[in-house]
């Protein structure tokens, strides 16, 4: 959900005179952004097309296998990198040339676009509903990028530095606050809580939403990411160690305070049945809110795959995920379509129970009989990879040649 990653020649170069340079983009950026995008599809084919999908929780190690947890523990890569990403979109405006003033004008409209396409085209495609009395929407993924955008506007005024340390601060610091819970019906303190770090529902202005993305700590991924994001006005060498080192970093802290059970996440790892779902206990770690432990654990990883694919040649899959990553809100938006789609059309043709499809996923319990097996969802995951690339290719195209305003909201 990134804004635009494009930059002028070089970044270390001033900024410059008369005639705007040609625009270029940061290829290892957008292909991390579409290789997270890719297997956001999957787990949102799982959600609809797995037989399993709405009846429990795959890293549930009760009731998991190994193949269905990691199915679902991949897929916990999309939202820190995508929110990450987000920032350092950001990061790249301004290295552009854009002065701060108008990117912070920028920030708070397409925020507010993001929080408002939540309610209205996000909420539909994922429920293929119309009743908002029912169920009004759910603060996700796109509501935190579109308020760690609003918050963004009003601290990029700072240093770089500051902001670096607050969005650190957020991220290594929040799970202090972890035995702050709030009952149910919170009063307006509660429902701000909950709506910062603690999911669940809450009531405002009378209508009743699912926080689902407490923001807190998004904010502070979307500020690191910011941060982040000044490398690339740096060599590209410079860059690669500081990445490689982060990377490590962040893997082998996410280890050390693992093994401990100390802090970094709420629940501890322990020793089970066997020695593969003790290693699943091990990685299994708290997305919502996402705990300081997960943070580590998935963009760790993410920083090292920034550095090692600015050094390799982008073969076919390298340049589809470079397309995907082009045009991030496009492919977020169809992508719910797809799966939602894929899962209703496969039941229909199968003659199998379809209620669940429509209103808010997880609401109304599948019928005895509904779904389908873990290798039909890979299939429908494969399908709807190759069904959005030409969409996603002509409209990175459009993106490419065009100019208007209006399509850096899309």
């Amino acid at each position: 959900m990134a804004t635009e990653t494009m930059i002028p020649g070089p970044l270390a170069a001033p900024a410059a005179a008369a005639a705007p340079a040609r625009r270029t983009r940061i290829d290892s950026v957008d292909l991390l952004r579409g290789a997270v995008m890719v297997l956001m599809l999957l787990d949102h084919t799982r959600e609809y097309v797995h037989r399993d999908g709405l009846l429990f929780d795959p890293t549930d190690l009760s009731r998991t296998t190994v193949v269905l947890f990691f199915t679902r523990w991949a897929t916990h890569f999309c939202a820190p990198a995508f929110v990450f990403l987000a920032g350092t979109g950001v990061a790249l405006q301004l290295a552009r040339g854009k002065p701060k003033r108008e990117i912070s004008r920028f920030l708070l409209t397409r925020g507010t676009w993001l929080i408002v396409l939540e309610f209205t085209v996000v909420r539909f495609v994922i429920t293929f509903d119309l009743d908002y009395a029912a169920f009004p929407g759910m603060l996700q993924v796109i509501w935190a990028i579109g308020v760690g955008m609003m918050v963004l506007a009003a601290l990029i005024h700072l240093r770089t530095r500051w902001i670096a340390a607050i969005g650190i601060a957020i991220v290594a610091l929040h799970n202090l606050t972890d035995p702050l819970a709030v009952g149910p019906d919170p009063d307006a303190a509660g429902t701000l809580w909950m709506v910062l770090h603690q999911p669940g529902f809450v009531q405002v202005f009378g209508a009743r939403l699912l926080v689902l993305y407490p923001v807190l700590p998004w904010i502070g991924v979307l500020l690191c990411g910011y941060a982040l994001g000044q490398v690339y006005g740096w060599d590209a060498e410079r860059r690669r160690r500081l990445l490689v080192r982060l990377g490590l970093g962040m893997v082998a802290a996410f280890i050390l305070l693992r093994l401990t059970n100390l802090y970094g996440n709420p629940f501890p790892w322990s020793a089970q049945k066997n020695a593969a779902f003790t290693a699943l206990s091990f990685i299994n770690t708290q997305k919502y809110p996402p705990s300081l432990l997960f943070v580590l654990m998935t963009l760790g990883p993410a920083l090292l795959i920034l550095a090692w694919v600015e050094t390799t040649r982008r073969g076919p899959v390298g340049r589809v995920l470079v397309t995907f990553g082009r045009v991030p809100l496009f492919f977020y938006v169809l992508q719910w379509v797809v799966a939602h789609g894929f899962g209703l059309l496969l039941s229909l043709a199968a003659g199998k129970p379809t209620s669940h499809f429509f209103g808010m996923p997880g609401f109304t319990p599948p019928q005895p009989g509904a779904g389908f097996s873990l290798a039909a969802t890979y299939l429908c995951w494969i399908a709807g990879v190759a069904l959005l690339y030409p969409l996603c290719r002509w409209f990175a195209g459009v993106k490419q040649r065009r100019n208007e305003w209006w399509l850096s909201y899309l």
